[in-house]
């Protein structure tokens, strides 16, 4: 502890988990929540098809935490929206994010130097939720850890875990694309931060609040900062995953490589073959050259005038059927 007094690490961290997240957090968090809306495949034309339920779909995914964690605990799942500052703050960001004109503020917070400075308030917020959810389970259920960790797991990862019916609201159906079956790096990061806060607010770690604070919220900010700026969707956690998972799971050993946001994979169209009718014989194109059609069950061969007519088959042709000349 005497390196934490000399950097005064302490009163550092103690100033910074008192600070204030509405408004500038919380933009930065609604804003870069909703640009991830937008990229969702169809997003833009269901906001000029049914801009209601494109500010459902953002709705959730600025409060989707808030209204699961609510859920879970027994209260009202539109208890948040009582706050109406945020609500409408989230509504303007929505509405300049889809409908600017020219989308100038699209592209503006869109452009990468003010989008990773978004991203870093954003998980700011992300820790801070955490430790909410963390705390407020730990009030209702002193003594239940699991229902701690689960709380803060909740209020971490956001939309994500209500990704597939915010999916419903779009008229999208994917059930592959379960976030529990599938985890991105920050439900995951939210699990571990969740644990950890789990720990602290039970005594089993040394560490005070505030300081696990700032020390998680720095490790979050620098991981998503730099993926972003790398345009990476791998977990950085990725290889000792894979090791424990294979030690204790006997699961395959994986690349560092997550697959939740790629695109799956789609069957490759259909080749153009021949099908068989129920006689057995093929059917082709009768416009190709020097190719045999079937009408009415009788063979008959159909060629350009300027190719040369097939040779002799040994089938046999129904009588008063002639080929064309």
């Amino acid at each position: 502890m005497d390196v934490l007094e000399v950097l005064n690490l302490g009163e550092i961290a103690q100033y910074f988990s008192k600070m204030a997240m509405f408004p500038v957090f919380d933009l930065a968090y609604y804003i870069v929540s909703i640009l991830y809306l937008k990229y969702e495949p169809g997003s833009v034309e269901v906001s000029r098809r049914s801009p209601v339920a494109s500010w459902l779909c953002a709705m959730l995914y600025c409060f989707g935490s808030y209204i699961l964690a609510d859920i879970m605990l027994g209260h009202s799942p539109i208890d948040y929206f009582h706050n109406n500052s945020h609500v409408l703050l989230a509504t303007a960001v929505w509405y300049l994010v889809f409908f600017c004109p020219l989308n100038l503020f699209y592209k503006c917070v869109a452009f990468m130097p003010v989008k990773l400075v978004l991203v870093a308030l954003k998980e700011v917020v992300r820790t801070r939720k955490i430790a909410a959810g963390v705390h407020h389970a730990h009030h209702a259920y002193h003594h239940g850890w699991f229902i701690m960790v689960i709380t803060g797991y909740v209020k971490g990862s956001g939309v994500a875990l209500m990704s597939n019916f915010e999916q419903l609201l779009r008229g999208v159906w994917r059930p592959e694309s379960n976030e529990i079956l599938n985890m991105s790096f920050p439900t995951k990061a939210s699990l571990y931060g969740a644990i950890l806060f789990t720990l602290q607010e039970t005594h089993w770690l040394p560490v005070s609040k505030s300081v696990l604070i700032c020390l998680f919220t720095l490790s979050m900010a620098t991981s998503k900062v730099v993926m972003t700026a790398r345009h990476s969707h791998g977990s950085p956690f990725a290889l000792v995953e894979s090791w424990v998972c294979h030690f204790l799971f006997c699961s395959p050993l994986g690349g560092a490589e997550d697959h939740h946001d790629h695109p799956h994979s789609r069957p490759p169209p259909p080749a153009r073959v021949s099908s068989k009718n129920q006689g057995g014989a093929q059917r082709r194109n009768p416009q190709e050259e020097g190719q045999e059609s079937r009408v009415d069950g009788r063979s008959h061969w159909i060629y350009k005038k300027s190719s040369p007519p097939p040779q002799t088959t040994t089938t046999a042709t129904t009588p008063g059927i002639q080929s064309p000349s």
